[in-house]
């Protein structure tokens, strides 16, 4: 592919490949490490809601990556994530490791990436001319997805060949890698109002002395702005919806390592999860061939998620972990799907100027009850069978979508073929909005 004749765009890609491996590796063996140091799923609930509890962070980070320089925070976030995932490797090897530094450890990576996959998406812009950038995130998308599945169909295996202990020490090497690739990065500089060079050279005086005079100011202004976009429009229906889900789907993470355990061990926690990264992914390839684009996002997300819902409640009722996962990799189709169409609604909708503010912001608000979520599923996981939590979980899911099937303001959305800036900022639509809720 010619682009790929791009050295910088070459080096990212092949920099964000091995951090996915990582992160992908990483996220079952911690949970499968966690479980069996701990003996119960108190613990991996306290490790989820531990893991996810940085993206809070992302509501903020916004306006901050518009103003560091971007390859130093892509080497340095690599560096010390390969230095903290030694720790494991290191006091397993001198016998001190325990479930408390495992806990300990978690949130500190899930910062960093926090910080890195937005780096990431801000630099992409720097290094490719604009006819360029649908092939990259393309090739981005594909990667992240394909990665998470492969990985995780042989994640199973690997934690018992292996040992989740060995992952630990092999992702490490992997972000190491990351860091030495992103350290030959050139990333050219923007020539007005740009933060993100390695220069950091601010070329217009008065946005100089702006900067100097009130950055806080002008920082929280820019996440206003971006928050705004999200929460005065109608659209703020659909977000807080996928926040409930993403609840229910941070419980089911929570618990499946035991559900595994009851049903086969390590290799079904693979499997399970290799179902869920599927049915993701397949949502995603099949979504611009659905022509969704012409279809009411109200009925869009109602109709995906009561199927999801249904799909999710069901999955659990077979003997046979075949249909099992079948079923349940099922349920995580339509979300992969809509976040396809969210994608292009934001991505159409919003002004430019305010689209890393706004996709950190989505991003954050989306996964800001994941920690609770692995709370809850957590603590029922000790007093009920991890079966029944991911069945509530479904019904949970089933619940939101036939809200958006009867509230009135979810069908009223358009299609994502209507929107436009417009939409956003318009005062009609904002006050529509405002005496709706």
């Amino acid at each position: 592919m010619e682009i790929f004749k791009n050295l910088n765009f070459t080096l990212m890609f092949i920099g964000r490949v091995m951090t996915n491996i990582g992160d992908s590796l990483y996220s079952v063996a911690a949970m499968w490490l966690v479980y069996n140091l701990g003996g119960s799923t108190l613990y991996t609930g306290l490790a989820g809601f531990l893991s996810i509890l940085p993206r809070i962070i992302q509501l903020f980070s916004g306006p901050f990556i518009d103003r560091v320089p971007l390859r130093g925070m892509l080497v340095y976030t690599h560096l010390l994530s390969a230095l903290l995932l030694l720790i494991v490797p290191v006091a397993y090897y001198f016998d001190f490791l325990t479930v408390g530094l495992v806990l300990a450890i978690t949130p500190i990576l899930s910062t960093l990436d926090m910080w890195f996959y937005p780096a990431q998406m801000s630099a992409l812009p720097k290094i490719l001319d604009k006819e360029q950038l649908t092939q990259g995130n393309s090739l981005f998308s594909i990667a992240y997805q394909g990665i998470e599945v492969a990985c995780r169909a042989i994640s199973g295996v690997l934690i018992v060949v292996l040992g989740a202990v060995s992952i630990y020490l092999w992702n490490s090497l992997g972000f190491l890698i990351g860091a030495l690739l992103f350290m030959r990065l050139r990333i050219k500089t923007t020539p007005l109002n740009s933060y993100n060079n390695d220069n950091s050279i601010l070329n217009n005086d008065s946005t100089k002395l702006k900067f100097r005079n009130n950055p806080m100011k002008s920082y929280v202004s820019d996440m206003k702005e971006g928050l705004r976009l999200l929460l005065a429009t109608p659209l703020a229906r659909i977000l807080f919806g996928v926040i409930v889900i993403n609840a229910a789907g941070g419980a089911t993470f929570t618990v499946m390592p035991a559900f595994a355990n009851d049903h086969g061990g390590a290799d079904v926690y693979g499997i399970m999860l290799m179902a869920q990264a599927c049915g993701s992914l397949l949502g995603a390839l099949f979504a611009p061939y659905m022509k969704l684009e012409q279809v009411r996002l109200g009925t869009i997300f109602a109709a995906a998620f009561c199927l999801s819902g249904t799909a999710w409640f069901l999955s659990i009722f077979s003997h046979w972990t075949w249909i099992v996962a079948i079923v349940y990799g099922l349920a995580w189709f339509p979300g992969g799907m809509t976040n396809v169409i969210v994608n292009t609604v934001i991505q159409k909708g919003v002004p430019e100027k305010s689209m890393g503010t706004v996709f950190a912001a989505a991003s954050g608000l989306s996964g800001i009850a994941m920690p609770l979520g692995n709370l809850i599923g957590g603590s029922m996981g000790v007093i009920a069978a991890s079966s029944y939590v991911i069945a509530g979980c479904g019904l949970v899911v089933l619940s939101v979508g036939i809200f958006w099937v009867f509230d009135p303001v979810t069908r009223s959305l358009p299609t994502a073929h209507e929107m436009d800036e417009s939409w956003f900022t318009s005062p009609e639509r904002l006050a529509a909005v405002s005496t709706s809720i």
